[in-house]
């Protein structure tokens, strides 16, 4: 088993184009559920649109980059304004319930045969055509990136190194938004309702209101992590956003800190790291033979990743409720 190939391989992928999607992507759900205390399951909806919105309108009706850029971003709006209307005014289940059907729904639509003329069905949109030629062509970079650490090479591609750049441009300005919108009077109305609804409404605040504009905050953020999967693949497929993508997000937004500014950030880099590292120790492993083939074959060494994974959210739940960059005054998730 190659230990330092395993550690390159983990802290490569942990700041790359994947890990950047995926921060975005919780990002916006820390808009949703750490500083307004909505149940948004759907999150992999507000990406699938803003990504299939893209890739359609250029790949299947031929429209200029940008043009289809602002119709992934409106599509994201709308679906904000589709789930938050009739279930902002009521209590925050209602919302989980809807916003996981809704982004259920989606992904079954793209991948159905009905619309494989424009989706590509369950082959993604590479069936359709390209749709990144126009990104493609703006990419300063001549050659790939070598970081050299002494010990161990990371490798990035051409292609991977101007995804990455606007990957963590993007991080940057939703930072940058998310830092002066929770120090704003918006954002401390928006903490407000999270803890105590009634109370901000006796203060005479259309608190229905203020929840809207955080669900299509939180959704144009995924709506930005949707464009980078779609351009750091050139392909849209609709399997990528199953509920598996927002529960993703989820752990990210714990592990790493609900309600802070750099919590999603960080821990998308520590899960993304974990899980190839576990992935790559255990499939050494298994190559190995060291473990029983009931304990550890090859065809298993995805799931006990999961349940390593599991054990280890399990016992920072109990241990640090509030997650590595949280504050237990502000949030935390009491487990006991």
């Amino acid at each position: 088993m190659d230990f330092i190939q395993i550690l390159s391989s983990a802290l490569q992928q942990a700041f790359g184009p994947t890990m950047l999607a995926y921060a975005i992507c919780a990002i916006g759900l820390n808009v949703h559920f750490g500083y307004a205390g909505l149940l948004n399951f759907g999150q992999a909806g507000f990406a699938a649109v803003a990504a299939y919105g893209l890739a359609m309108a250029i790949a299947a009706f031929n429209m200029p980059f940008w043009l289809a850029i602002a119709i992934g971003l409106l599509a994201a709006v709308l679906l904000a304004l589709l789930l938050g209307v009739p279930t902002l005014r009521l209590r925050a289940d209602y919302l989980a319930i809807v916003t996981i059907a809704a982004a259920e729904i989606i992904r079954r639509l793209a991948r159905s045969t009905t619309f494989s003329e424009h989706t590509g069905g369950s082959d993604g949109t590479r069936t359709v055509g390209s749709f990144n030629d126009s990104f493609v062509a703006m990419n300063p970079y001549t050659s790939g990136l070598d970081i050299n650490l002494g010990f161990m090479m990371i490798r990035y591609t051409r292609s991977d190194l101007w995804v990455m750049t606007v990957g963590w441009g993007l991080v940057a300005v939703c930072l940058l938004v998310m830092f002066l919108a929770m120090r704003s009077p918006w954002g401390r109305v928006l903490k407000g309702i999270r803890e105590d609804e009634q109370a901000v409404r006796s203060l005479g605040k259309n608190v229905f209101g203020f929840k809207m504009q955080a669900l299509v905050l939180g959704g144009l953020f995924g709506a930005l992590g949707g464009f980078v999967f779609a351009l750091g693949r050139d392909n849209v497929q609709a399997d990528l956003f199953s509920t598996e993508l927002t529960f993703y997000c989820y752990v990210m937004l714990i592990l790493g800190g609900a309600a802070r500014l750099f919590g999603p950030l960080l821990g998308a880099m520590l899960f993304w790291f974990l899980y190839n590292f576990l992935v790559g120790v255990l499939n050494g492993l298994s190559a190995l033979q060291v473990l029983p083939s009931w304990l550890l074959a090859t065809t298993k060494s995805g799931p006990l990743v999961y349940v390593l994974m599991g054990a280890g959210m399990v016992l920072l739940l109990i241990y640090r409720p509030q997650g590595i960059l949280g504050d237990k005054r502000e949030l935390s998730l009491d487990v006991r």
